[in-house]
């Protein structure tokens, strides 16, 4: 018999979708139908997105783009996934497989990890998904999501009469 323990410590491989909202009164997660401000996603099992802990990623903001680096170390680019779904969740996902085991082999130590991994970010309103970019180099996938410009308010002079 297997037991399951949950916990309320953080734990970002078991999410599939990074959202801010997530637990609050008026969250993205309610699950009360249409009245939610915001649309609901979607969630997969953790344990498919769970296997495979090793894509980190990081997402920082340039005044220019949202740029996302993953570590994917011995992956090629053909094993990796790059997609945006609804026009605002970009979605990475892959798959490292298990090295093949020879009979005659005897494991002193295995730490390398196997297995896919997905990870989904919800996307500003400033994202241009329409633009976006991906390349891998040494391992780290690089995800460039371009921003709109910001919109400089129009100034327009009134003349004083009198």
């Amino acid at each position: 018999m297997s037991m399951i323990r949950r916990s309320n410590v953080f734990d970002p491989f078991s999410l599939d979708l990074f959202d801010p909202f997530h637990g609050f009164p008026f969250g993205s997660g309610s699950s009360s139908g249409s009245s939610s401000l915001f649309p609901s996603f979607p969630r997969t099992s953790s344990s498919e997105t769970a296997a495979f802990a090793g894509a980190r990623i990081d997402w920082k903001e340039t005044p220019e783009a949202h740029v996302f680096k993953a570590d994917v170390p011995g992956l090629k680019k053909e094993e990796v996934k790059v997609e945006v779904e609804d026009g605002n969740v970009l979605q990475i996902r892959g798959e490292r497989n298990k090295e093949q085991e020879e009979k005659t082999d005897t494991w002193h130590r295995v730490e390398r990890s196997s297995g896919k991994f997905l990870r989904r970010f919800r996307l500003p309103e400033n994202a241009r998904a329409e633009q976006i970019k991906a390349s891998m180099e040494n391992g780290v996938l690089t995800v460039t999501v371009p921003k709109e410009e910001a919109k400089k308010p129009e100034v327009k002079s009134i003349q004083i009469s009198g």
